[in-house]
């Protein structure tokens, strides 16, 4: 990912943040088959190896696990918050017009190498944490343990476990600092003021009559 020093996220706790709040993540892989990407839900382990362990499953049926299996070495993205940026939010327009549309977002890009797992048990404790972490805000959660056992049973030997270790990390955090305050304060109030749910959410992340 390429990112300018001015974007650049290199808070490792910061970068767990934006990785705990991204529901869904992309994994990538290289392998026989060339490029093979899934999308899934993980959870982070903040504490284990040097910038934290992530882990996941995917179908058995998915060939991807292989790749994990070969030890080939995995991406994996968490795309946050986005929201394009009007040349019309810069006051700085109406000053000169040198000004161009761009887009603004979060982004954390996660390396390593996997171990793969198909224990039942392990597997279990996997889902259960993905699900109780989902459920968790409904009325009344719903949890692994009120599906039949026979058939949770069968449900894990369809699915492959994965650890993944972070060897690097990579964040982004595009939010304007390379224009003037007058025009961050200006993409944060444009985007505020938006109708669309992810421009507001974007534009809470712009800080407040800073410049960074």
């Amino acid at each position: 990912m390429y990112t300018p020093r001015a974007f650049a996220l290199d808070d490792v706790p910061e970068l767990h943040h934006l990785i705990q709040h991204t529901r869904l993540a992309q994994l990538v892989t290289f392998g026989e088959q060339g490029l093979l990407a899934s999308h899934l839900p993980m959870l982070l382990n903040p504490d284990e190896g040097l910038n934290g362990t992530l882990y996941g499953h995917l179908a058995k049926a998915n060939p991807q696990w292989r790749d994990l299996q070969n030890g080939s070495e995995a991406l994996v993205i968490f795309a946050g918050a986005e929201a394009y940026v009007s040349p019309a939010f810069y006051p700085s327009k109406a000053e000169h017009g040198k000004v161009v549309p761009t887009w603004n977002y979060l982004a954390v890009h996660a390396y390593g190498t996997a171990e793969v797992f198909t224990d039942a048990e392990r597997l279990l404790t996997l889902v259960s944490a993905l699900t109780d972490r989902h459920e968790g805000s409904r009325p009344q959660p719903w949890k692994v343990s009120d599906a039949p056992a026979d058939y949770m049973d069968s449900m894990l030997k369809a699915i492959v476990g994965f650890a993944l270790p972070m060897a690097r990390l990579i964040g982004k955090r595009k939010l304007s600092q390379n224009r003037s305050p007058a025009d961050i304060a200006g993409v944060r109030e444009g985007l505020a003021a938006s109708s669309d749910a992810g421009d507001q959410t974007l534009a809470r992340f712009i800080p407040q009559g800073v410049a960074e």
